[in-house]
């Protein structure tokens, strides 16, 4: 078994990235352990970080962990973790790696899962002509005719978050009947058309999409366009450590990622749950790290 480490961080991605700097710059031991399945593989740019703005979240996470590197007390563990348990005053992390690890805190920045609309071919087009958020590719889609499509309550709310980057927009809930009488009307006076019939293919080449073909033989010509996932938790660990969850899915933590359950701190996307942005959860990363820090240094006196 490894000595004792202040801080063991689950997740690689922006949130686990920019704690582990926070951490480090703070003289902390810590692993960071990152499995490699980071949810925005597909993406080929990320944006609306400053002076990250268009970088791939392959080179994002090259930079991190060469300036990680400056700090020889953490270290990364492309490893998986398999459980983790307390221990007494301790976590017990067992990692695919058969290496046993304990931390006197823990940091969870697993980030989400997505699950894509049941629609065919739809994950050729995912993260080249087909995102999730218009905040981070919005600009790159302005003013071209766009496909929205949503099989959730949200969809309504889902088109009009577009509708600021284009007007020339098709809503498609893919045989889901989620939009009400009211929001058919609005849609109607906004000139966005409502398809509720499924989408029988997508059709395009190289990723990039240029029709969208429905059951009843209906064709649309479409640019690209954005898709509503649902989003669930790749671990279960902040259930089985027994954390509360707020009203959107997300483990609630206060300000400073402050769990319920003592030591555990949660950070990025698995506690916020909205739009998944780079720059959110690297800046909750750090104040997470900034909690943890003060936790253990209160403890230390």
């Amino acid at each position: 078994m490894e000595p004792i480490l202040d801080c063991a961080i689950i997740g690689g991605g922006p949130a686990g990235l920019n704690a582990a700097l926070v951490l480090g710059r703070s003289r902390r031991n810590v692993v960071l352990f990152d499995d490699n399945r980071p949810r925005n593989a597909v993406t080929q740019e990320t944006h609306g970080f400053v002076t990250r703005d268009g970088i791939s979240p392959g080179d994002f996470r090259k930079v991190a962990h060469q300036e990680l590197a400056r700090y020889p007390s953490v270290r990364i563990r492309n490893t998986r973790v398999n459980d983790v348990r307390k221990s007494g005053p301790f976590f017990q992390l067992a990692a695919a790696d058969g290496i046993v690890y304990q931390a006197r805190k823990l940091l969870l920045a697993t980030g989400l899962r997505e699950e894509l609309p049941g629609v065919p071919g739809i994950h050729a087009y995912y993260g080249t002509s087909l995102f999730s958020c218009p905040y981070c590719d919005g600009w790159e889609r302005r003013d071209q005719p766009l496909v929205v499509i949503s099989e959730t309550q949200h969809a309504f709310d889902f088109v009009k978050s577009i509708y600021h980057w284009s007007r020339d927009l098709i809503l498609c809930t893919n045989g889901f009947y989620v939009v009400s009488r009211e929001d058919r009307r609005i849609l109607e006076a906004k000139n966005i058309r409502l398809y509720e019939q499924r989408i029988l293919s997508l059709e395009g080449s190289g990723g990039q999409l240029e029709r969208v073909r429905f059951e009843d033989g209906t064709v649309e010509l479409r640019a690209g366009g954005f898709v509503s996932p649902v989003w669930s938790h790749p671990t279960p660990f902040g259930r089985t450590l027994g954390c509360e969850f707020n009203e959107h899915g997300g483990i609630k933590t206060d300000d400073f990622g402050y769990t319920n359950v003592h030591g555990v701190f949660a950070a990025g996307d698995v506690s916020n749950i909205v739009p998944p942005q780079l720059v959110v959860a690297a800046a909750d990363g750090s104040r997470a790290a900034i909690g943890l820090n003060s936790e253990l240094m209160a403890e230390e006196f």
